[in-house]
């Protein structure tokens, strides 16, 4: 079955198996501990493993998930990082007639027509949910909600909302861990004003991020380069640096295909409107391949993330400025 976030709420209870998939990783971690938290799962009954070691921890996988707890209680099986070439395995287990536990497979940005999003959607007793990455309206949605059920926000100005839609979106975690901060700064003020965000934002470095995201997709190597510098100083988090340039390029591949562009913050306007002249939508798309192969690489080959990312970002912005060589000749 395909499901939408209501249908999670109310089915979770009566399937054998989820599949929770897509882009945005923070939302489907935040899935999988609603999961957890709305089958009453505890701690013992709760076996976990990355994909990687389903050969190996093979019979330990069946030995949790078909059988039943000794603590008493519903089972779960998590299984992380999960793509098609794990679907055989998975479908063995899921479709094991002696299954005891919920198995929970997360996935990242699986094709249609796949071996796993095939199963899942296919099935009555097994279902599928996409976590794509917030769009400027869903965001906007997302914020105004947030604040209001937090802290009794009644007005949001619109460069706050601008600012806000132009640095969030890429991992609902990231935006939801941001809403809290801002919740608590602004406390009785009951409105968000831009000076507020920008106060709030730094611990996520968003002016550097800012630079690094728009110099690099605008070809301005040295400012790249400068920017993740600082970044990487700050101690940014690799991987959410990799999903921030996934949702990056994304709102670029819109605006270049469909010509609509996003709500920009006066300062990126500029860089965001060169990248869209230099950059064809065949280029972006061989980018958004890279970057999921990036993040997978970050996740399983034990390199270390700060050299991959800091190599993958120099070439990108090589390109780009290569691009904008081609153009202007």
């Amino acid at each position: 079955m395909k499901w939408k976030e209501s249908d999670f709420n109310t089915g979770i209870e009566n399937i054998r198996a989820v599949l929770i998939y897509g882009p945005d990783a923070g939302q489907a971690d935040e899935y999988c501990d609603r999961a957890i938290a709305k089958l009453g799962i505890e701690k013992d009954n709760l076996f976990a493993l990355d994909s990687d070691e389903l050969r190996e921890k093979q019979d330990a996988l069946f030995a949790e998930a078909c059988s039943p707890s000794m603590f008493g209680g519903r089972k779960m099986v998590v299984i992380s990082n999960a793509g098609d070439s794990h679907a055989k395995q998975i479908s063995e287990l899921v479709e094991h007639s002696g299954l005891c536990a919920t198995v929970v497979v997360l996935g990242g940005d699986l094709r249609a027509g796949g071996g796993l999003r095939t199963m899942f959607e296919g099935a009555e007793n097994l279902a599928a949910l996409a976590c794509y990455t917030d769009d400027a309206r869903t965001l906007a949605t997302l914020i105004r909600n947030e604040l209001s059920a937090a802290a009794g926000i009644q007005q949001i100005t619109p460069d706050a909302m601008a600012y806000m839609t132009t640095h969030l979106g890429g991992d609902r975690g990231i935006t939801r861990g941001f809403l809290t901060k801002i919740a608590l700064y602004v406390d009785d003020k009951r409105i968000v004003e831009l000076s507020d965000v920008e106060k709030c934002l730094p611990d996520t470095g968003a002016s550097d991020i800012d630079d690094f995201l728009y110099s690099l997709t605008a070809g301005h190597i040295q400012q790249t380069m400068m920017a993740l510098d600082r970044l990487m100083y700050d101690n940014a988090e690799p991987n959410m640096m990799v999903r921030m340039l996934d949702g990056h390029f994304k709102k670029l591949m819109t605006a270049v295909v469909d010509g609509q562009l996003p709500r920009l913050f006066w300062k990126v306007a500029d860089k965001f409107n060169q990248a869209i002249k230099i950059w064809p939508a065949n280029e972006i798309s061989n980018v958004l391949v890279r970057l999921n192969e990036l993040e997978k690489q970050l996740r399983t080959t034990g390199m270390p993330a700060e050299i991959l990312l800091r190599d993958f970002a120099l070439k990108l912005s090589v390109r780009a400025a290569k691009l904008a060589i081609k153009r202007r000749n």
